[in-house]
């Protein structure tokens, strides 16, 4: 790959050109919003010029609802090679170009499984997709080319291919991705109109939950316009667990001990399959999830505070597997959380105590 075209120069589209663009290929950027491509170009992702001639690939990078036009109209004037696109949605825009009659041996549906909360050029990062899966959909009908330059994409994204069946890859990010983000959402508002007393006692916990609920609306609506039903299928399922939970919280409260006893017994069942369906999460680097050892460490709201924890732990001969922070409500401090193997806690735990960290039993 020499040469590629970005259409559409929002978060993905301009990490993916910045990621290009390092790589040594020569960019092009084009957006239906001129001053979006300009953009982008201003922080490296390449030029807002057109290409002289076909490129190598396009990779389309507009909503999920305006890939099909968009990748029609490309293709019927000859702009690449191959067609990409990066759309968190696959089956709906190949039947619709299947459906406007377009030769599809040189177009191949993908889906970098990567984003932040934010969107738009300024938020684009040339590693966004590093180390994450990048789904590929390829048919009997894709061409070996445009699947190798697919490949080469993945490769100078640094990310790790997964191929998948397109309406397998739509089920699969409506349970993983479309309806934990909607689930969130509704979490979230609830804190709306919340009390300030309570909303001041938000932890962990609530941020954990609530986090993705921050992403813009716009761009939600148009990922979930193009996977409805798989959605809403999912969304049945928790409104009927939800029915049952609210079910055994109102006979927790009953005086009848047999209700109450039945109350337990469902809300342990929820519980119960929660934890059953969390270990399946996987771990770090995509391994199977393992348990970890949590040292907790009370540390000031200063400069260079985390770098000498990590330091430290580091001549204590310790790695840090993940970290957590939890900052105190209306203090100047935190809790740094280290997760270790458990047989490294007490050694990090009395390394840390010898260089005069606060520990938190």
């Amino acid at each position: 790959m020499r040469t590629a075209l970005v259409i559409g120069t929002g978060l993905i589209g301009t990490s993916a050109a910045l990621a290009l663009v390092q790589r040594g290929v020569i960019v092009h950027l084009a957006d239906h919003d001129p001053e979006q491509a300009r953009t982008a170009a201003a922080l490296g992702a390449g030029t807002d010029e057109a290409p002289d001639g076909p490129v190598d690939v396009a990779i389309v990078a507009a909503p999920p609802a305006h890939v099909a036009t968009v990748l029609a109209d490309a293709m019927r004037r000859g702009v690449a090679r191959g067609y990409l696109d990066v759309a968190s949605v696959k089956g709906g825009p190949r039947r619709e170009l299947e459906a406007l009659g377009l030769d599809l041996s040189c177009y191949l549906g993908t889906h970098p499984m990567s984003g932040r909360e934010k969107s738009g050029p300024l938020a684009a990062t040339g590693d966004l997709f590093e180390g994450r899966p990048w789904v590929l959909t390829p048919t009997r009908d894709t061409d070996t080319e445009v699947l190798n330059l697919a490949l080469e994409l993945v490769s100078h994204c640094r990310a790790v291919p997964v191929v998948m069946d397109a309406d397998a890859h739509d089920r699969a990010v409506a349970l993983v991705s479309h309806m934990p983000h909607l689930v969130s959402s509704m979490v979230a508002a609830r804190l709306e109109n919340a009390e300030e007393a309570a909303v001041r006692l938000c932890g962990q916990g609530i941020r954990d939950v609530t986090r993705i609920a921050a992403s813009d609306p716009r761009m939600w609506i148009d990922i979930l316009s193009a996977n409805p039903g798989p959605v809403a299928d999912l969304l049945a399922d928790v409104s009927a667990d939800l029915d049952d939970t609210v079910r055994a919280l109102r006979a927790l409260q009953s005086s009848d001990e047999a209700k109450r006893r039945e109350g337990t017994a469902g809300i342990e069942d929820v519980l119960r399959r929660g934890n059953a369906g969390q270990v399946r999460v996987p771990g770090k680097h995509g391994s199977a999830p393992r348990v970890y050892e949590v040292v907790a460490v009370l540390i000031d709201d200063q400069p260079g505070q985390l770098a000498r924890i990590f330091a430290d732990a580091g001549r204590a001969g310790v790695n840090i597997e993940d970290v957590r922070i939890e900052h105190a409500t209306g203090q100047q401090a935190g809790l740094v959380q280290l997760m270790v193997e458990p047989k490294a806690a007490p050694v990090l735990s009395a390394a840390l105590r010898e260089r005069g960290w606060a520990i938190r039993q």
